[in-house]
C-alpha cells in the first residue's frame, strides 16, 4: 500500500466508504422490512423477497456477515486515510485523518445510507440480498465462529435468544396495526376488523332484545289471536311459551306459516309439533364465543338467561353480525324504532334501548360498563324512580324524562349534541 500513489489511495478510500455505506444501509434495510409484507411477497414467488426471507430466518448470521464486512472496510478505510494524511501533512496528518474520516463515515457511510434504508427498506434490502447471500456462503466459517462466541456470551448473560424476534401480534397490537393502515384499508373495512376484535369484550347481554320487548306466542291466548299474530308477525322466528315468558317451550319458524293458516291447523298442539327446542344462552357469554356456538349448533336465535335460569332477553345471529358490519341501514329513524329524530338537535329515545345502540347510532359516549339500558342508566343516576317527568344532565347529555310507567322510564327527550 506504501507503493501506491495518493490518487490511487484516494480512489481506494472512496470505494471503501461506498462499501461501508452498502453494509450500513443493508443492515437497516433488512432489519426494518415489514415481515408480514415480506411473507406475502414470498408467497407470491417474489424472488428478492424469498432471498430476504431466507436470510432473516437466521438473523444472527445475517448481522454477523454485515458487521464483519462493515468493520473490515471501516478499519481498512481508517488505515488508508491515515497513510494519505501522513503523506500530505506529515505526523500531524494522523489527527487530521481521524477527524475528517470520522465525519465522512458518519455522514456518508452511516447516517445518510441508514436513513434512506429506513425510508425505503425494500429498495435497499432486496438488491442487497444479491451480494449478502454469496458473501455469507463465502465467509461462512468466519461467521460461524463469530456467532458461536457471540451466542456463548449471550448464554452467559442468561438471555433467552429464542424468545426474541417473535412475529406474533397481540390483540392490541393488531388493533394498532389496523388503525395505522390508513387509506390502505377502506374505512368501512377497517371498522369491521376493529369490531371483530371487540367481540370478546361484548356479551350477549349487551346486544339482546330485552325480555319486555320479546314478541312470542303465548299458548294461553285464544287460537284466533294466535293465528292473527302469525299473520302480522314481522319476525321469522317466534318463541313459544305458556303463561309466562320463563316457561318457553320452543322456537317456531314461520316457514311453516302456510299450513297453520289452512284447515290443517286446528289446535295449539300443532304449534309445538312444528317448533324446535329452545336454545338457551348464559347472559355473560361473549359475542365471539356465541358466534361460534350459533355456527356449531346451527342456530340463528337463542334465549338469554341469567344464573337463576330466568329469561333476560333474546339474541339473534343478525344482532351479532350487526356488531361487525353495522346496522343494515344508515337512516337512524329507520334503523331503530327506539330512536326518533325530531330535528337536528332533539331526539326521542325509548328508555329500553341499550346504551351501546344509542352510542353507536348517535355517536354518544355514555358508559357501557354499568347498566345496559338507558332506563337503568338514568335510574342509577337518580337513585330512585321519579313520580313525575324530570330533567337531568347525564354524563354531559341533557335528558328530559317524558313518560314513566310500570316503575320504569319509558321515553326520554334528549339533545343530540353535548
Amino acid at each position: 500500500m506504501n507503493d501506491m500513489s495518493v490518487e490511487s489511495l484516494l480512489v481506494l478510500l472512496l470505494i471503501l466508504i461506498i462499501c461501508s455505506a452498502f453494509f450500513s444501509s443493508s443492515e437497516t434495510g433488512m432489519m426494518t422490512l415489514n415481515r408480514y409484507r415480506l411473507r406475502h411477497l414470498a408467497q407470491q414467488n417474489h424472488r428478492a423477497a424469498q432471498r430476504a426471507q431466507r436470510l432473516l430466518e437466521r438473523p444472527d448470521r445475517l448481522i454477523g456477515i454485515i458487521l464483519i464486512g462493515n468493520n473490515f472496510v471501516n478499519i481498512l478505510a481508517s488505515s488508508v486515510a491515515t497513510i494519505i494524511a501522513i503523506r500530505i501533512w506529515g505526523d500531524a496528518g494522523i489527527a487530521i485523518a481521524t477527524a475528517l474520516l470520522t465525519l465522512v463515515i458518519l455522514i456518508f457511510a452511516e447516517v445518510t445510507p441508514k436513513t434512506i434504508a429506513a425510508l425505503y427498506p425494500e429498495r435497499i434490502a432486496f438488491p442487497a440480498t444479491l451480494i449478502l447471500r454469496p458473501l455469507l456462503v463465502l465467509m461462512y466459517p468466519l461467521v460461524w465462529a463469530v456467532n458461536l462466541l457471540s451466542n456463548g456470551l449471550i448464554k452467559l448473560l442468561r438471555i433467552d435468544a429464542s424468545a426474541i424476534g417473535s412475529d406474533h401480534l397481540s390483540r392490541e397490537e393488531l388493533r394498532t396495526l389496523v388503525h395505522e393502515a390508513g387509506t390502505r384499508i377502506p374505512k368501512q373495512h377497517r371498522q369491521m376488523l376493529l369490531s371483530i376484535l371487540d367481540l370478546e369484550k361484548v356479551s350477549v347481554e349487551d346486544i339482546m332484545v330485552p325480555r319486555s320487548d320479546i314478541n312470542g306466542i303465548d299458548l294461553e291466548d285464544d287460537l284466533d289471536e294466535i293465528v292473527e299474530q302469525l299473520k302480522t308477525s314481522q319476525h321469522t322466528r317466534l318463541p313459544v311459551y305458556k303463561g309466562d315468558i320463563n316457561n318457553i317451550l320452543g322456537i317456531l319458524h314461520l316457514r311453516n306459516l302456510g299450513r297453520f293458516l289452512t284447515h290443517e291447523f286446528s289446535n295449539k298442539a300443532m304449534l309445538l309439533q312444528h317448533s324446535r327446542d329452545a336454545y338457551f344462552i348464559p347472559h355473560k357469554t361473549s359475542l365471539n364465543t356465541q358466534l361460534l356456538n350459533f355456527q356449531k349448533e346451527q342456530r340463528r336465535i337463542g334465549i338469554v338467561v341469567d344464573e337463576y335460569g330466568d329469561v333476560l332477553g333474546l339474541a339473534t345471529l343478525e344482532d351479532i353480525l350487526e356488531e361487525i358490519v353495522g346496522e343494515f341501514t344508515t337512516d337512524v329513524a329507520n334503523t331503530s324504532p327506539e330512536i326518533t329524530l325530531f330535528d337536528d338537535e332533539r331526539v326521542l329515545l325509548d328508555a329500553s334501548a341499550t346504551v351501546r345502540k344509542i352510542n353507536k347510532l348517535l355517536g354518544w359516549k355514555l358508559p357501557i360498563n354499568g347498566p345496559k339500558t338507558l332506563n337503568g342508566l338514568i335510574l342509577e343516576a337518580l337513585e330512585n324512580i321519579p313520580d313525575n317527568p324530570v330533567c337531568l344532565v347525564l354524563h354531559g347529555y341533557r335528558l328530559e324524562i317524558k313518560q314513566i310507567k310500570d316503575n320504569a322510564i319509558k321515553s326520554v327527550l334528549a339533545l343530540r349534541n353535548q
